[in-house]
């Protein structure tokens, strides 16, 4: 015997499969991927653009930085190279000074400090002019200029006369 109940059961059953099956039709047409919108590829390409402009940030940065680093070491090296010939330069003696030490050594020696011997410099390049009164006092004198700093070369032209 069929009861009201038990025929509303089946119906039930069927209404409740139908309604599982929708609803899991509905799900699945859900999930399909649908084309970008205009608006959507257009915030898409803004985010790119914004995302290359900091990418040319960091680069131009880091360009700068290294130009700057560059700047500092090449004038960290000027610095070093203008004292390096600074220090040069005081270990150059000029020409005058060089003259000088030679008049004062050449006063200095007993037997030539009573002749008059003219001493010019250029350059470093010493020539001695003038009378001494021996080959050894000549040869003194020579020795004498060699001596000082500064002298790359000496030409003795001093003429022994005897006295």
């Amino acid at each position: 015997m069929n009861t009201p109940n038990k025929m509303i059961r089946p119906a039930h059953r069927v209404a409740s499969i139908l309604a599982v099956s929708a609803l899991a039709l509905g799900l699945a047409a859900c999930s399909k991927t649908e084309e970008p919108t205009v608006g959507q590829r257009l915030d898409s390409a803004v985010e790119k653009t914004e995302q290359a402009a900091a990418d040319a940030r960091v680069k131009a940065e880091g360009a700068l930085q290294n130009a700057e680093n560059k700047m500092e070491q090449s004038a960290a090296n000027a610095e070093t190279s203008a004292k390096q010939a600074a220090n040069n330069a005081k270990e150059v003696i000029d020409d005058a000074t060089i003259t000088a030490q030679i008049s004062a050594g050449l006063a200095k020696d007993p037997d030539l400090s009573a002749v008059k011997i003219n001493v010019d410099t250029v350059n470093g390049k010493v020539t001695l002019n003038g009378p001494a009164p021996s080959i050894v006092a000549r040869d003194r004198a020579e020795t004498i200029a060699k001596a000082v700093t500064g002298v790359t070369s000496v030409n003795n032209q001093l003429v022994v006369t005897a006295g």
